[in-house]
């Protein structure tokens, strides 16, 4: 659990909570899809707070990004890649550097 994801959870459930209470009886489209969005926000932070490693799959970077390339059949990952585009940058740039590029 980061203090990030904790900070953004309560954010978001204050922002809803503001929104909810603030609501007439007939809500607007707009107003219902601004709530859904905070609720939407609020889970997504509170699911984070019991990922171990994240979507990344990494423990170096549990909350770091998840590589583009992963999983693409047409322009698949060298073998030992993972779904951590940090780990992955590091390996191609660690390559790039030992054929002499830059």
């Amino acid at each position: 659990m980061s203090y990030a994801d904790l900070r953004e959870l309560r954010s978001a459930l204050t922002t809803a909570s503001d929104i909810a209470f603030s609501l007439d009886a007939t809500p607007s489209g707009q107003e219902t899809e601004l709530l859904t969005d905070a609720l939407r926000r609020a889970l997504a932070a509170a699911n984070a707070l019991g990922a171990e490693h994240g979507a990344t799959g990494c423990s170096e970077h549990p909350r770091g990004a998840v590589d583009p390339l992963y999983g693409d059949k047409d322009d698949p990952l060298p073998p030992g890649y993972g779904r951590c585009l940090l780990c992955n940058d590091r390996r191609r740039r660690a390559g790039a550097q030992r054929r002499g590029g830059r």
